[in-house]
């Protein structure tokens, strides 16, 4: 899986996009930034997270964080994130390089608004040093993707 299969999905879903691939990691959210040359909430974090015994993809804005009440009040559970190896497992994609494209097993896919903040966001594309450039609404097309509201940004120190 990996990089590959997001490749692949991207290529049949998506031949207009073009996967970003660096020679610098953008394994972290600084990282992904620095490399893209973006601002850090233009990088679109994914985190695998349980559901009970379900895991869940929550896409939001590299510079957001989770809102516990408000994840709490949306899904009626705590946010507990898989391992890395249940991560890499259910995914496909490694810490890192997890995104919502090409995935081992169809997974629920969540998008928080704070994405709707930026005309383009970067998610990953399956490896640690890949990306993808493209409009929120385009990401909620590919992904089949719910809108929540469960982050906050934090405001500049």
């Amino acid at each position: 899986m990996t990089a590959v299969s997001a490749a692949a999905f991207l290529a049949e879903h998506a031949p207009e996009l073009t996967v970003l691939v660096t020679q610098d990691s953008t394994a972290t959210v600084p990282l992904a930034a620095a490399a893209h040359g973006v601002a850090p909430g233009q990088i679109a974090k994914t985190l695998s997270l349980w559901h009970g015994d379900v895991p869940v993809l929550l896409v939001m804005a590299g510079d957001a964080r989770i809102d516990n009440q408000a994840y709490k009040a949306t899904f009626g559970c705590k946010a507990r994130m898989l391992s890395a190896d249940e991560a890499l497992a259910r995914t496909g994609h490694p810490v890192g390089g997890v995104c919502p494209f090409g995935l081992t097993e169809p997974l629920p896919v969540y998008l928080d608004r704070s994405l709707l903040a930026w005309e383009e966001v970067l998610p990953a594309a399956g490896g640690t040093n890949t990306a993808v450039r493209l409009t929120p609404s385009r990401l909620a097309d590919l992904t089949g993707g719910t809108w929540v509201d469960v982050a906050r940004v934090a405001p500049p120190a």
